[in-house]
């Protein structure tokens, strides 16, 4: 197909679908059906594509009106009852496709990890019982564990030459039911196999990853899920292994996973920040040692020294920051912490001040956080997508605002505000306008380029009260913006903002101003005659 606008947006369009409709999930596989259906009974009419929008008409029980929005494919609409995306939404997605490719490709290449799910569901579960019958129930042995994790993992999910990214959830569910089903009967042993398995399992479903060429694109889409929910797993096993007494037997089974926790660092190039999650919860919750500690900065460090060109230091760098700041030696963490990319490195510092904000250890989380600010622009660059960088920020002002109120350092907390905008718009509104610094809250406004009818009513007839010439320059702003539009619904808005001018002018007693304004703002437009004429019919200026 030849490359054209259209085309291009229809692909956007398209990848977006896929990510909206799960294959293996039995709704979303019966929703294209219907919609599959609906098309090919040729029910779609007056289609249409056009400025980033495809519209139709689709016949069916009662008609309904569909418009998909080729930018934001969540923001698509059907006059039909139904939520979300619905079968007509499909047929006319697909009487759209058809006009680039071929839509009964499309609709195989989207079923194809589905079918794939089930070839593999049988073979698997085969595979299972036969590790199961083999092994039963597993008495404490780290080796012993560690060997049948590795043999089942293999045997389950490593055993092809190629191995579909949309299976792995699959194989790997299989796996771990064959995991929990050798687990040992005592529930403090059960714990500590669980929390091995998890170690062991990540390490080896990275390095898989990898040798498989799954890119983090594909990653994300097909089993990110899966290390995530090991990362929820490890956080509620660290609860429940931390709630009670340890027996001394466990001391070989810790020391040892200690020793093979260090593989999470080099064991894969990608999913950098889950390794360094799960390194970082194993080292604050289960190896407290000072001198394993000690130990493991060693081991860091020549670890850094020994590095490959194309291998990826930040995990060894973030690890050797976070094992220095567990033994208190700040100095080492933040001449290290230096050398990471200041596009990295924000995330992991907001975990470091909620830790040394629950021990107290004000003076060293003061420092952290002076960093943190120094730093965090260039993470929230790199993140991109607004939606991310407010939710980050929220986070990261949640984890500040402790030393902040602790230490009466609320200069610092609007330093950060600052630092941190436009994302943390929300809450730097609020705190000026709580201060009653109306001045500034206004100042902040115009530097959004909010409107002033966007603003909430109760704040604006507040500071009407208050500071009524705060909201000048606001809707002269307002006013500039809808004149600048030069059409005549734009006039009429801004005629709007112009008589509420005219009224706060009154207030403060600055007629003259409002006389000297409005003179030199009709001689500027003198050109735009239907401005002028919504002025006079609205009795803005004489007739």
């Amino acid at each position: 197909m030849e490359s054209t606008p259209a085309n291009e947006q229809m692909e956007y369009f398209e990848e977006q679908v896929r990510e909206l409709l799960v294959p293996t999930d039995a709704e979303d596989a019966k929703l294209v059906q219907k919609g599959l259906m609906l098309y090919r009974q040729g029910v779609v009419k007056q289609l249409q594509i056009f400025n980033n929008k495809i519209t139709s008409t689709v016949q069916d029980v009662t008609p309904c009106y569909v418009k998909l929005d080729l930018v934001f494919a969540s923001m698509s609409s059907c006059s039909c009852p139904n939520e979300g995306f619905c079968r007509h939404q499909i047929a006319t997605f697909f009487a759209a496709f058809s006009k680039f490719g071929s839509v009964a490709d499309w609709v195989t290449a989207w079923r194809e990890p589905a079918r794939e799910q089930k070839e593999v569901a049988d073979w698997g579960m085969q595979q299972a019982k036969d590790l199961i019958k083999a092994n039963g129930v597993l008495k404490p042995d780290y080796s012993r564990w560690v060997q049948s994790f590795e043999v089942s993992f293999d045997t389950l999910l490593a055993s092809k030459k190629y191995t579909s990214p949309y299976v792995i959830p699959e194989l790997y569910g299989i796996y771990e039911r064959r995991v929990h089903a050798s687990a040992p009967v005592e529930q403090e042993w059960r714990l500590l196999y669980e929390l091995i398995a998890i170690v062991v399992s990540f390490r080896k479903l990275a390095a898989l990853s990898e040798q498989l060429n799954h890119d983090e694109d594909t990653v994300r889409r097909a089993y990110q899920h899966v290390f995530h929910n090991l990362l929820d797993d490890a956080e509620d096993l660290a609860v429940k292994i931390g709630v009670q007494s340890l027996p001394f037997a466990f001391d070989e089974f810790i020391e040892r996973l200690k020793d093979d926790a260090f593989d999470l660092l080099q064991c894969a190039s990608g999913l950098e920040f889950e390794r360094i999650f799960l390194y970082r919860l194993l080292w604050v919750q289960f190896f407290k040692k000072k001198a394993w500690r000690e130990e493991e900065i060693l081991k860091i460090r020549d670890g850094l020294k020994n590095l490959q060109d194309w291998e990826n230091p930040i995990p060894l760098m973030v690890a050797g920051v976070h094992l220095h700041l567990l033994v208190g030696d700040d100095e080492s963490a933040v001449k290290l912490l230096g050398h990471v990319p200041d596009e990295k490195i924000a995330p992991y510092m907001v975990f470091w001040i909620d830790y040394l904000s629950a021990l107290k250890a004000w003076r060293r989380v003061g420092v952290l956080i002076e960093l943190f600010f120094q730093k965090v622009k260039w993470y929230l660059d790199a993140l991109g997508g607004y939606h991310s960088c407010v939710t980050f920020v929220r986070s990261a002002l949640k984890s500040v605002a402790p030393f902040c109120t602790e230490n009466d350092r609320v200069d610092l907390y609007e330093r950060g505000l600052l630092t941190m905008l436009p994302y943390s718009f929300g809450e730097y509104e609020y705190l000026l306008f709580e201060r009653g610094q109306y001045d500034r809250w206004g100042e902040l406004q115009a530097f959004v380029g909010l409107d002033f009818y966007d603003l909430p009513k109760d704040r604006l007839k507040i500071i009407e009260k208050e500071r009524p010439e705060v909201l000048l320059g606001m809707l002269h702003q307002t006013a500039q913006r809808e004149i600048d539009q030069k059409n005549r619904s734009s006039y009429k808005m801004a005629v709007r903002h112009l008589k509420k001018l005219r009224t706060l002018y009154k207030k403060l007693k600055r007629v003259d101003d409002w006389e000297y304004f409005m003179e030199t703002l009709m001689d500027r437009t003198k050109r735009l005659r239907a401005f002028h004429e919504e002025c006079r019919r609205s009795k803005l200026v004489d007739l």
